[in-house]
């Protein structure tokens, strides 16, 4: 039977301030068990809770890839998990610092990327993107996803959503900071509410770019 998801307790910072000033593999075996029980396994019981109603889900491990990495720590200084995604859910991640939720695409091949540049362009398909963009930045997100300094070749620098044709992959998140109710199960509402919020950005990148 999954755990019922809580919210994180304070050790769960304390963790994170620890791993910051010592990233070692020292460290994190010293407390390993306050990572399983006060980080892992809230995000594990939060996105199990959350599939029912967006799917699939997983939580990244702690360990980074330092194989092509200059930076040799050994861990993140963050856990981090979706439901769902593509069509549906998203993505968020916890640190020392707080809560940020996600919702969008984070990853499109170049067949996808120039589908988009497509749908973005014109005007029948672009201007309802615009305008969910606009309407979610009034609300508080921010508009994250790598980007081009400049429009690609084939449209006009001056495009009306010369913004989005940069973009090469496109979504939207929140960074709640630290809150008192990180600690309850009310974070789950919260991250429920930017998932729903950001279902008509989903939808359009599901009907457009597939």
């Amino acid at each position: 039977m999954a755990t019922a998801f809580r919210g994180w307790p304070e050790a769960c910072q304390r963790f994170f301030i620890g791993l910051e000033l010592d990233n070692s593999k020292r460290y994190f075996d010293a407390n390993r068990a306050t990572y399983e029980e006060a980080v892992k396994g809230p995000m594990v019981a939060l996105i199990e809770s959350l599939e029912a109603d967006y799917g699939p889900g997983k939580v990244f491990r702690a360990n980074r890839d330092i194989r092509f990495s200059k930076d040799k720590s050994p861990y993140k200084t963050n856990i981090a998990g979706y439901a769902g995604m593509g069509g549906h859910g998203g993505y968020l991640s916890l640190d020392a610092r707080g809560l940020t939720v996600a919702a969008g695409r984070y990853e499109m091949p170049p067949a996808q990327v120039t589908k988009y540049r497509k749908k973005v362009a014109a005007d029948s398909t672009g201007a309802p993107l615009g305008a969910i963009v606009a309407r979610l930045e009034k609300a508080g997100y921010s508009v994250g996803g790598e980007a081009l300094k400049r429009v690609p070749a084939g449209w006009p620098q001056d495009h009306p959503r010369a913004r989005l044709l940069r973009h090469k992959v496109l979504y939207i998140y929140k960074n709640f900071g630290l809150q008192p109710w990180l600690g309850s199960a009310a974070a789950r509402k919260q991250v429920i509410k930017v998932w729903t919020d950001a279902e008509p950005l989903n939808d359009w990148l599901q009907r457009n770019v597939g």
